[in-house]
């Protein structure tokens, strides 16, 4: 059985969270939201929600593939996190 998405009011607040310090984050995790928002599960906003609590730069890093999971931090290094990460790198089909 699939797993339930979230709801508008979970999307929201999600959304919310993710708000960043540096702009170039801030475009990662809106390209992010325009892709994937109707499509989010439960399991994925978890995973954001570890990633978004890296520091400012430690997310750019990774967004930018300058360091990896386990450079960040260790306990990331999981198949949802990576899964959702994938998704914030992957850039917009013209």
């Amino acid at each position: 059985m699939p797993e339930a998405l979230i709801d508008a009011r979970a999307l929201s607040k999600l959304q919310w969270r993710c708000r960043r310090g540096l702009l170039e984050n801030d475009l990662f995790v809106e390209r992010f939201f325009v892709r994937f928002a109707d499509t989010l599960t439960e399991t994925d906003a978890q995973a954001l929600g570890l990633l978004m609590d890296l520091t400012d730069n430690d997310l750019l890093d990774l967004n930018l593939g300058r360091k990896t999971l386990a450079d960040v931090d260790a306990a990331l290094v999981r198949e949802d996190v990576r899964r959702v990460l994938d998704m914030l790198r992957k850039p917009l089909e013209r």
